[in-house]
């Protein structure tokens, strides 16, 4: 009997010394990106959502159409814009069973200013609880990327952090062309100085094309792994020197913009997070950009997979 527990504690022994076991690091990167961006119950990885559908649908769909819409064309979901009807929007997508993503919202940043309505955000925490959604922060009210104000923005954003602990929402910050936090590094600086578990970034590609030349976006999203938890595509020019979005939001498959590459280096990195497709601004029929876009995802989403 002694004999046999020698002979297996030696065979078990043997196979933990050949065994490759990832150091914490190794750990780290390969499992936290998986819990923090993480996926959704019952959704793939990479989900594709579009967000900003509303305004410029020449149908002026009510939500209940919208959501039957996206069921048809395969979205898993949909991002909702600002704090209200939140209700109305989660009551037909569930009807749908589809998800909702993500709720942008505006967060005032100036001292001195009512930063938030902390009722009716409470409200919709209370609303989404265990649902997994992201609400999108666009801070506003101070110049773009200014410092001096972080200690007051860290202030709000920690005590929104309470607010929505509860419900399971995490908080992104999303860079926007004139806001205070205007580009990825501003979202990084803010989120590490909140540090908390909760409060993250998101990349959005029309912003980071409009306010940054260089067009090397890995290192800053090498810098932003840790906390990115959301991405936002489009069909996109390289570059446009021109105002406004009509050349740097458009629908997935148009464009100069290599979004297979963005794509492929995301995966690179690590992130297994959702994928917002960006749609502001884009006119005619919905139904119309959205069935393009879904079929160029089918050729563009295989970078996510090789």
């Amino acid at each position: 009997m002694r004999s046999g527990l020698v002979c297996v504690l030696v065979v078990l022994l043997s196979v933990i010394a050949d065994a490759q076991i990832p150091d914490v690091c190794t750990l780290s990167n390969s499992i936290l990106p998986l819990m923090a961006e993480g996926t959704f119950p019952g959704v793939e990885e990479y989900p594709l959502f579009p967000f900003c559908i509303d305004w410029h649908d020449v149908k002026k769909r009510s939500f209940e159409q919208q959501a039957q819409m996206l069921k048809e064309l395969g979205y898993p979901g949909v991002g909702h814009i600002w704090l209200d009807k939140v209700e109305e929007r989660i009551k037909t997508l569930d009807a749908a069973q589809l998800k909702l993503f993500q709720i942008t919202m505006a967060v005032e940043v100036a001292p001195g200013k009512t930063p938030y309505d902390a009722n009716r955000f409470k409200a919709v925490c209370d609303g989404i609880q265990d649902r997994g959604v992201q609400f999108c922060l666009l801070l506003n009210g101070m110049p773009p990327s200014d410092p001096n104000v972080d200690r007051h923005a860290v202030d709000i954003l920690r005590a929104m952090s309470d607010q929505a602990r509860d419900s399971g929402a995490q908080l992104l910050l999303y860079p926007h062309q004139g806001s205070w936090i205007e580009r990825i590094e501003d979202s990084i600086r803010v989120a590490e100085k909140v540090d908390r578990p909760n409060v993250g970034v998101m990349f959005n590609l029309c912003h980071w094309l409009r306010v940054d030349s260089s067009r090397d976006y890995k290192p800053l999203l090498r810098r932003a792994i840790p906390r990115l938890w959301a991405v936002s595509i489009n069909g996109a020019d390289e570059f446009d020197e021109k105002p406004g979005w009509d050349r740097y939001i458009q629908p997935l498959g148009q464009g100069s913009f290599d979004v297979g590459r963005l794509l492929r280096i995301l995966k690179e990195l690590g992130y297994r997070g959702p994928i917002g497709l960006q749609c502001y601004g884009i006119g005619g029929d919905a139904r119309e950009h959205l069935a393009r876009s879904m079929t160029a995802w089918q050729e563009l989403g295989k970078n996510l997979k090789e």
